[in-house]
């Protein structure tokens, strides 16, 4: 079976854009499942989650189905980088004490990785899923960023990108859920900073191999003015979307 490969093309830039994540999720993941000893991050692309995670946990075994990705993924002494699709990780059963999957959960095949967490789980063990979605600026900015994303690279989103829009409200999510309070995850960032990102999106991948057009050009000009020097640094805030459950009790 194959994998929704969205980002291998562009390895490199994902893993010097994409942002991090707040490190009170991480504080507020590890407090869950009864045992801190190895954690699972799958669809971990260059890791970001995965060395986080360390931070807590004895190690951390971080998977991708993508080569290109693992390829670039951050270094870290208690995280094991391995090539493997979430549904069908080779972990050993009842291993795994905190299942996690960062702004990839909405590309899985959702019944066979439900199987594949209860399956490797070991008892006390916690499985967390999050996403975020556009990025916010101030109004000004905004207003460019959801044209590039809604309208003009809009139409190239593939298909789960509906998850990631109804903040994984409406994902299945058969656990027992763990209510958490809101999260947010901030950068300082300037505007080339900015485009980096916006440009690793999948749409506007998608968008510049199927048009061989930069959707980017279309709002170029109206975002530098909106954003005032380039050089300055501004806060970019990402709500983060958590669903966090236990498996067995």
């Amino acid at each position: 079976m194959s994998f929704k490969d969205h980002f291998s093309g562009h390895a490199a830039s994902y893993a010097a854009c994409r942002p991090g994540y707040p490190a009170r999720l991480f504080e507020i993941l590890a407090g869950l499942p009864r045992e801190r000893r190895l954690a699972w991050d799958s669809g971990t692309g260059s890791g970001q989650a995965a060395v986080a995670l360390a931070a807590h946990f004895e190690q951390v075994l971080a998977t991708d189905p993508s080569a290109e990705q693992l390829a670039h993924a951050l270094p870290h002494p208690r995280v094991t980088y391995r090539q493997g699709r979430a549904e069908d990780s080779g972990l050993s059963a009842g291993c795994i004490d905190l299942a996690t999957a960062a702004q990839a959960f909405h590309w899985y095949d959702f019944e066979r990785y439900f199987a594949e967490v209860r399956r490797v789980l070991a008892p006390g063990g916690v499985v967390a899923v999050w996403t975020y979605n556009l990025a916010r600026v101030d109004p000004a900015v905004d207003r460019w960023i959801d044209r590039l994303g809604r309208e003009i690279a809009g139409p190239y989103w593939p298909p789960e990108r509906r998850w990631v829009d109804e903040e994984y409200r409406t994902i299945p999510f058969p656990f027992a859920e763990i209510e958490s309070a809101p999260l947010h995850h901030e950068e300082r960032w300037d505007l080339e900073r900015l485009t980096g990102y916006l440009c690793t999106w999948s749409a506007v991948q998608r968008h510049r191999k199927e048009t061989g057009r930069d959707p980017l050009d279309e709002i170029r000009d109206g975002l530098a003015a909106a954003w005032g020097d380039p050089q300055d640094k501004r806060t970019i805030t990402w709500p983060i979307f958590l669903r966090a459950g236990r498996v067995h009790d």
